[in-house]
């Protein structure tokens, strides 16, 4: 009776261990999802001619309201969304309800036809909180473009702020883990005890590191979540100012404070952002909504140290940070109301717009962007240094667009203009160009010479309005100009 028990026992004890292996892959078949793409990049060297078309595959999950959830970057330039559940064969059409490309989150919505009938049967997932260290979650995918549900197990192994690839600009709160994260995993869900804890987004090629992936996690989920109810996604704020550490004892002696290891110093405040003309280089800030600031930036948040930056990074758009700072050895409390601090954007890469340009005389001025650089594989050192500079020297003051003589089409009229390429304009016929808008302005105004100066350059570009004119339709014959300027940059 006993060998019988124990016999007994053990059996039950596997059968209840398979079971639990197989129920959670067995749920999430009710909320992953298979998403297609069929995208087409813009063309930023002939921005009147649409760009190549390509297409992808990528991964999403179920969550309330009957949306899906899933990467910014796997419907990225879409033109075309069709999306499919496990054990269903047909193809559901879907459109981007909204795009979170500084943070790499995107929701979809079912074509209103199809909604019911695609969400009987699902389960829309639980979001949980950040994981601990060390402990274990699992990944749904489809990766490599596989038909069939991927399922693997990592160890969660860092948690730290770290640059989001989509944007190549913007930097958020990451979860690593060892479960391979490859395309097609993009816009998973990743699970610990039956709730999503991140969301599956970039990793490193084996020749990098081995068995490294990343997740968005949970705060940074929650928070486009929250920014989005309101129906307008406003994007995450920024202080708009950079710090020192201040961890060296005789700089902390200079500056007043105490040997405790508390506070950073301002070291740049942008005259664009929403600090400007509240903070000052030189102030030491202490402590930020309550959070006492080390010396070496952290705060302590729920329990975690983290960069002073994620007390930033869960507000929105309006709202208030409180600081307590040293200035001039006083200390005193300021506050900062965020607003967007729009200069940034210009070195991030921008998905679902349209290249703006101006053709005139078969010149091409386009505004200076991270994708205009990358296209055209720009190394001039002036142009470099407007883009590379352009947020530390506040060139936006005088420059809010940067606008470069991109190229030419060759005709009889603008011979011998080569040398102008990648050069940049400063004025038009004695006007300021800080826009395309202002010189698309300039160039419309009748005039019997168009003056064209750029910067360094010394003598301008001169074209006769007559000349320009009469060789309108023949450049634009010539070189498949469908338009002559683009100003918007609504999609396509």
């Amino acid at each position: 009776m006993p060998s019988f028990s124990w016999k007994f026992l053990l059996v039950l004890s596997l059968l209840t261990s398979s079971v639990r292996a197989v129920t959670p892959a067995t749920e999430v078949r009710k909320s992953l999802v298979r998403i297609s793409v069929h995208s087409q990049d813009p063309n930023y060297k002939v921005p009147w001619v649409p760009g190549s078309m390509g297409g992808g595959v990528g991964a999403g999950f179920v969550i309330d309201g009957e949306r899906i959830m899933t990467n910014a970057h796997v419907i990225s330039n879409a033109r075309f969304v069709s999306v499919e559940k496990d054990n269903d064969p047909k193809k559901y059409i879907a459109h981007v309800e909204f795009v979170g490309h500084d943070c790499d989150l995107a929701v979809l919505k079912i074509q209103k036809d199809d909604v019911e009938k695609f969400f009987k049967g699902t389960v829309p997932l639980k979001f949980g909180g950040i994981p601990e260290i060390e402990s274990t979650v699992t990944v749904y995918g489809y990766p490599i473009g596989g038909e069939r549900m991927s399922v693997t197990n990592g160890i969660v192994s860092r948690i730290d702020f770290q640059t989001y690839t989509h944007s190549g600009i913007d930097a958020h709160l990451t979860i690593q883990t060892s479960a391979p994260i490859n395309p097609g995993n993009s816009g998973g869900p990743v699970l610990q005890d039956g709730k999503v804890i991140g969301v599956a987004f970039q990793g490193y090629s084996g020749d990098v590191a081995q068995n490294t992936g990343y997740m968005i996690p949970t705060p940074v989920v929650q928070r486009f979540l929250k920014d989005i109810e309101d129906g307008h996604y406003d994007k995450y704020m920024d202080l708009s100012v950079t710090t020192f550490n201040l961890q060296n004892p005789a700089m902390r002696h200079a500056l007043g404070l105490p040997d405790d290891d508390s506070g950073v110093m301002v070291s740049d405040v942008a005259s664009a952002g929403c600090a400007a003309g509240i903070l000052k280089t030189g102030d030491v800030l202490l402590s930020i909504d309550g959070h006492a600031i080390a010396s070496d930036a952290f705060v302590d948040l729920d329990g975690e140290r983290v960069q002073m930056a994620e007390i930033v990074e869960r507000k929105f758009k309006g709202d208030d940070v409180k600081l307590h700072i040293l200035r001039d050895k006083k200390e005193m409390d300021v506050t900062v109301h965020l607003t967007s601090a729009w200069p940034y954007a210009m070195q991030a890469n921008s998905y679902d717009v349209r290249p703006r340009y101006v053709l005139f005389g078969g010149l091409l001025f386009q505004p200076l962007m991270r994708d205009f650089v990358e296209a055209n594989g720009i190394d001039d050192l002036r142009v470099r240094y407007f883009y590379d500079f352009y947020i530390s020297d506040e060139i936006y003051k005088d420059h809010p667009e940067v606008i470069i003589l991109s190229g030419i089409l060759p005709d009889e009229i603008n011979t011998y203009l080569g040398s102008f390429k990648n050069s940049i304009v400063d004025e038009v016929n004695g006007a300021k160009i800080r826009t395309l808008d202002d010189l698309a302005a300039a160039l419309a105004k009748p005039s019997e010479q168009y003056v064209i100066k750029t910067i360094g350059t010394g003598r301008p570009i001169v074209l006769e309005r007559h000349a320009v004119e009469s060789a309108r339709q023949r450049i634009m014959s010539r070189y498949n100009v469908l338009s002559e300027q683009n100003l918007s940059e609504t999609a396509n």
